[in-house]
């Protein structure tokens, strides 16, 4: 009776706590973002704080490309994980298990990513190494139990899993120059790849829910963080005059630019229901969040020469150019909405805008005024582009209400 009784314990603890992986195409309408995914988050605070900082200590182009390298690695393992999760995870023992698992990884890579191009670059790819046999694993977990229709879909991927594992593990014998250029070819190989996968026919395996929405604007959320700790960092480790605080103040305001302009125009707006949107949606993503972490860095090196006359030509580069990226980086996740359509006549003219403020910004990085100068200036570029679309907004109510009346 106790060997019974054992076996129907352990039937009912794999029934309520150890459950399978949600199949393609099992979408949970209703479901919301959870706790257990925003502490997932918050390691990649850590993460992207690591690598930001060594960019905030060494701004020049190599330390710009490194930087991008690194966190394109990083921005890639985050969209994996989420994915998985957004599309197959549970509230149960297993999912929280194997999240955790990924947080542990993360964290020990966190401890390589300050110095991942240098000589924690064979740390870093151990670690991220590992990361991806453990996503590698939960999707193959889901293919042992999807249907026919998603089987090629979930074979792409996986194949694609292993070629990253192999390329990533061949990373840990070569030099850190050779390392920092092969992942540089991986992360573009993951953009190229997906990009490819928009334009196959037949199942996707990936639909837009609110909970992705949510996911993808809280990670945002999370990167603008860096705009506050580069402010906070700079006016810690200089004297605090008229002109380093005000820097770094007006750096918040550009900071508060980009929270305003990404939430307005893109941030809790459905992309459009068909694999080519979705896919070019979530991507857009990586260039808008790359842009918010590098102006995040900038701000320390500004903030500490606030005094000078012009601000650093490096600085005002990454800074200007952090702007411009994001400012085109927008343009594709508006065409991938759902309101597009419907509000062409607000969102065509403010692509115009977009790109229009992001040579602007470019000017004034090669102006290259005072810091203070130089941070006001890119702000009142994206309060431009704000009253411009407002502006534009306010004539289609009006047009809509008349032709209501």
């Amino acid at each position: 009776m106790g060997k019974v009784h054992a076996k129907e314990m352990f039937g009912r603890f794999r029934g309520r706590f150890w459950l399978p992986p949600r199949p393609h195409g099992e979408i949970i309408e209703d479901r919301t973002v959870s706790f257990l995914e925003l502490f997932y988050d918050l390691v990649f605070v850590v993460l992207i704080a690591r690598a930001a900082h060594t960019l905030a200590h060494h701004v020049s182009w190599s330390g710009a490309i490194e930087f991008a390298v690194v966190f394109g690695l990083i921005w890639t393992a985050w969209l994996n994980g989420t994915l998985h999760h957004e599309l197959h995870g549970r509230e149960d023992g297993r999912s929280r298990s194997f999240i955790f698992l990924q947080m542990l990884l993360l964290a020990l890579l966190a401890v390589f990513t300050a110095d991942a191009t240098g000589d924690g670059g064979t740390g870093f790819a151990i670690v991220y190494t590992l990361l991806f046999v453990v996503i590698a694993w939960l999707w193959y977990a889901v293919r042992r139990q999807d249907s026919e229709e998603y089987m090629q879909v979930t074979g792409r991927y996986l194949a694609g899993m292993i070629v990253s594992i192999v390329v990533m593990t061949g990373t840990i014998f070569i030099s850190p120059e050779a390392r920092v250029v092969v992942w540089g070819v991986f992360v573009a190989g993951w953009v190229i790849g997906s990009l490819l996968q928009a334009r196959i026919e037949g199942a996707s395996g990936v639909a837009p829910t609110e909970s992705m929405v949510e996911r993808f604007g809280l990670f945002t959320i999370i990167v603008l963080g860096e705009v506050v700790v580069g402010v906070v960092n700079g006016l810690s480790e200089v004297e605090r005059t008229t002109e380093s605080v005000a820097t770094g103040l007006i750096g918040l305001v550009l900071g508060f630019g980009f929270w305003w302009t990404y939430f307005d125009y893109v941030g809790r707006r459905m992309p459009k229901n068909n694999r080519r949107s979705t896919i070019h949606w979530m991507l857009g993503h990586f260039p808008v969040a790359a842009a918010i972490a590098s102006a995040g860095a900038a701000m320390l090196s500004l903030v500490e020469h606030a005094d000078e006359a012009r601000a650093e030509a490096a600085t005002a580069w990454l800074l200007a150019g952090s702007v411009a990226l994001l400012l085109l980086s927008l343009i594709p996740l508006i065409r991938a909405l759902e309101d597009y359509q419907r509000l062409q006549s607000l969102y065509q003219p403010l692509s115009i805008a977009l790109t229009v403020g992001a040579g602007v910004a470019l000017l004034v990085g090669w102006w290259r005024p005072a810091p203070w100068v130089l941070v006001l200036a890119l702000a009142a570029v994206h309060s431009v582009i704000w009253f411009f679309a407002f502006d534009r907004w306010l004539r289609l109510d009006l047009s809509e209400t008349a032709a209501a009346g």
